[in-house]
C-alpha cells in the first residue's frame, strides 16, 4: 500500500495505547462480588471491554435490576480509580502518536471511557496534546454505533475512505465497519485474535512495535 493515506487516524484507548486491560478485569470482578453478582471469569470480563459501561454491565450479567448495576458501576469506578494513575502507556506509543502528529495526521481517540475519565488519562499520559479530538461514551452512542466516528471525521474533516480505526476489540472494529472506515486490529488488549478477525481489520498485530512499524509505513 501506497505511504500518506489517512489524513485522519482514531485510536482507541484502553487496550490500545494505555495498559489497563487487567485493571479493568479486576475492578469488573471486585465489583461484581460486592454487590452479590457472580464472579465473572477473566475471559468474560475482558470480553465486554470496549463497551460503555452500563452496556458493558448488562451484557455481562443479562437482567439485573437497575438498583445493582448503578452499585456495580460505583464499585467499579472506585476500584478502577484508586488504580489509574499508574496506568502506563504500552512502549512505544507515546513514541508512535508523536511522530504520527508531526507528519500532520489528525490524530483523535474514540473510547468507552466517560469524559471526565479520559481527560484524567490524557493529561496523566503526557501525550494529550497530540489529539485534535476525542469522543467519549457519555457523549455519544456506545461502540460498535457508528456515532463517534462520524463525528470525529466531521470535526476534522476527513473522508471515510482516508480515515483508519485502531482498538483492541470487536467493538472497535465493528465500529470502524459500521462508519464505513479501514481498522487495524491489536490483539494485545481485550480481546483475542479469533474475535477480531471476523471484522476484516486490514492488518492485526501482537505488540505495539509492530503496529508502529505498519503505521510508519502505510499511514
Amino acid at each position: 500500500m501506497r505511504s500518506n493515506q489517512f489524513d485522519l487516524i482514531i485510536f482507541d484507548w484502553d487496550g490500545t495505547l494505555a495498559n489497563s486491560t487487567q485493571l479493568i478485569v479486576d475492578a469488573i470482578c471486585k465489583g461484581s462480588v460486592d454487590v452479590g453478582l457472580p464472579l465473572p471469569t477473566h475471559e468474560a470480563a475482558s470480553g465486554i471491554i470496549g463497551l460503555g459501561l452500563r452496556e458493558a454491565l448488562i451484557e455481562l450479567f443479562g437482567s439485573v435490576q437497575e438498583l445493582q448495576i448503578q452499585q456495580l458501576m460505583a464499585r467499579y469506578a472506585l476500584y478502577y480509580n484508586s488504580g489509574e494513575n499508574e496506568i502506563p502507556l504500552f512502549d512505544g506509543a507515546a513514541e508512535a502518536v508523536a511522530e504520527l502528529h508531526g507528519r500532520g495526521i489528525a490524530l483523535a481517540v474514540a473510547t468507552g471511557k466517560g469524559r471526565a475519565g479520559l481527560n484524567r488519562a490524557l493529561k496523566n499520559s503526557g501525550i494529550g496534546h497530540y489529539f485534535h479530538a476525542t469522543r467519549c461514551v457519555d457523549e455519544c452512542h456506545s461502540k460498535p454505533h457508528p456515532q463517534m466516528i462520524h463525528e470525529l471525521m466531521d470535526e476534522v474533516g476527513a473522508s471515510p475512505e482516508r480515515t483508519l480505526m485502531i482498538g483492541d476489540t470487536s467493538f472497535d472494529l465493528q465500529m470502524a465497519s459500521n462508519a464505513g472506515v479501514s481498522s487495524l486490529g491489536v490483539s494485545y488488549g481485550a480481546h483475542p485474535l479469533e474475535r477480531l478477525l471476523p471484522h476484516a481489520p486490514l492488518a492485526h498485530f501482537d505488540d505495539f512495535t509492530k503496529l508502529n512499524q505498519w503505521l510508519i509505513m502505510n499511514a
